[in-house]
């Protein structure tokens, strides 16, 4: 049993849209408060750069809305905040012997393989964020062709194969929704510093070497953690470097 559902926080499942996070912003001048907007079925989903999201069915394709506090820089610390709450709603929809782990900057992994993507955008005029919509992909029933992925990254595995469990996606609606209030309420309490200290002990790789590629350069390196800004910090022969953005591969 998950926890009541978060209070002051709508809820709306649809059986068909483009995109979560396009009809999220879409709703978002019109909500008084925060909101998860969840489908059954996804014909037009995103992921970072870009790229394309498959959605087979019986996965969990689904956004919360919100109007973040601090900027630009509070609406990033929600990818952090819903890797936590992704980790956690997993943990308990998986069992004690699924091995979870949160790949930088917005994958969560499972048995090593990549089960869950995050996806933020945001819309508002002038520098402002109005709104943010915190994006989330998971592989519950099944997960793409392993062709489908481009070469060096995460192999998709989906929570069925790995571990048995067959979990409806409103069921894990409500055990991410109260997980995201949870660690939510932790970041508007305390700041991000207890968020990036639960983010690291849950890291894929820390201390171990990674690649972190952008679309103009590669950094090899050793994981060393994330800054106060979520910045992946990486250890170099030139010394270290803080990398605000990248895509990373494991490796050396």
């Amino acid at each position: 049993m998950s926890d009541p559902w978060p209070q002051g926080v709508a809820r709306h499942v649809l059986a068909r849209t483009d995109s979560t996070n396009a009809e999220a912003l879409r709703l978002a001048p019109g909500l008084s408060g925060p909101a998860w907007v969840m489908t059954r079925e996804q014909f037009a989903g995103r992921g970072r750069r870009g790229r394309d999201w498959v959605m087979p069915a019986g996965n969990f394709a689904g956004t919360l809305v919100a109007r973040p506090q601090g900027g630009p820089a509070g609406a990033a610390q929600l990818s952090f905040v819903a890797a936590l709450a992704l980790y956690d709603a997993l943990g308990d929809a998986c069992g004690p012997s699924a091995r979870l782990a949160i790949k930088w900057p917005n994958d969560v992994l499972l048995n090593g393989g990549k089960v869950a993507g995050i996806l933020l955008e945001s819309a508002g005029q002038g520098g402002q964020v109005q709104a943010v919509a915190v994006g989330i992909g998971v592989n519950l029933a099944a997960a793409p062709e392993a062709g489908a992925v481009e070469p060096g990254a995460m192999q998709p595995v989906s929570v069925l194969a790995e571990t048995g469990h067959a979990i409806d996606p409103e069921d894990f609606l409500d055990l991410l929704a109260t997980a995201f209030a949870r660690w939510q309420a932790q970041l508007d309490s305390f700041g991000f510093a207890p968020i990036r200290n639960a983010w690291l002990a849950r890291a894929a790789k820390l201390g171990e070497p990674i690649i972190a590629r952008t679309g103009r350069s590669e950094s090899r390196g050793v994981f060393e953690g994330i800054d106060d800004s979520g910045a992946l910090l990486l250890r170099t022969p030139a010394g270290r470097q803080a990398i605000p953005a990248a895509d990373v591969y494991f490796g050396g």
